[in-house]
């Protein structure tokens, strides 16, 4: 064996790595992101709704005192 080879075990002739492997995976990573794409296409713009008040309110049955 020379210094630019390498050597790879499997099991009853089954290679250790599938073939082809990186192919499928580069697939489904294409599928997966075209169906976000057209998620994000059909998506609808909203109107932001408008801000209410403030308001600051005392919870009844809270164990915490207040010290002023």
């Amino acid at each position: 064996m020379t210094t630019n080879q390498q050597l790879e075990l499997g099991f009853n002739g089954i290679p250790a790595r599938p073939l082809g492997r990186r192919s499928t995976r580069a697939a489904r990573g294409k599928w997966w992101f075209a169906q976000i794409r057209a998620a994000v296409a059909k998506a609808m713009d909203w109107e932001a709704a408008e801000t209410g008040q403030a308001s600051q309110v005392w919870l009844p049955g809270t164990n915490r005192g207040v010290n002023v």
